[in-house]
């Protein structure tokens, strides 16, 4: 029997390393057998082409180089850790995936989508998340967060309207696939988007258990 695959989504400072820790409890209270890992990344090559990706360069990274080399992790990734995860029967929880991209990308950099869409494609034909959880709040509030934890990214460094292109993307994503995306508001105080996050839990796979 094949696992499920879950990823999780959002702007910077929504929370999603502390909620994902919450779904890896949950995970293990069900005694569901899982993977954590993260996009871009989750193997030795995809790690290395992340580090290319988010540190600061002297040179100019053009959108589409980014564009490139994040569907390169992601082909890494899923033909060497997520579908034999999923084959053996474990559960997969991804930080970030496809999704991220046409928010990303798309929205951020606003690269035509139909680009995004024929690499998608080309890569995963039709492999998606059997669910999608989406930790929505406004940009401000995450940006504010973000900073506070530290040193930012090159991507953390784009300005607001960057990520409110972003999260409109997120917006359009989750509703033209609804039966996918859980979305959950990341603006709460971290409790109570817990408590939420292990309500649909429940609910998304109660069914399975």
């Amino acid at each position: 029997m094949n696992g499920k695959f879950i990823s999780i989504e959002g702007l910077e400072g929504v929370g999603k390393t502390t909620q994902a820790q919450v779904i890896c409890k949950w995970l293990e209270d069900n005694g569901i057998d899982y993977i954590r890992t993260r996009e871009p990344g989750g193997t030795e090559i995809a790690e290395s082409i992340r580090e290319l990706v988010l540190e600061h360069h002297k040179e100019k990274m053009d959108s589409k180089t980014e564009l490139l080399l994040v569907f390169a992790a992601r082909q890494q990734h899923v033909e060497t850790l997520i579908k034999p995860a999923l084959a053996s029967g474990k559960w997969v929880l991804s930080d970030r995936f496809t999704d991220a991209t046409y928010a990303y990308q798309g929205g951020g950099r606003e690269l035509d989508t139909s680009l995004i869409a024929e690499l998608e494609q080309l890569i995963l034909k039709d492999f998606q998340p059997h669910t999608t959880i989406w930790f929505d709040c406004d940009a401000q509030t995450g940006l504010s967060r973000a900073r506070a934890r530290g040193a930012l990214d090159r991507i953390e460094l784009e300005d607001i309207s960057f990520f409110d292109r972003c999260r409109k993307s997120y917006l359009n994503r989750s509703l033209s696939d609804p039966s996918r995306f859980i979305k959950l508001d990341a603006a709460q105080d971290i409790k109570t988007v817990s408590d939420d996050l292990i309500a649909a839990l429940n609910k998304r796979f109660k069914s399975d258990s």
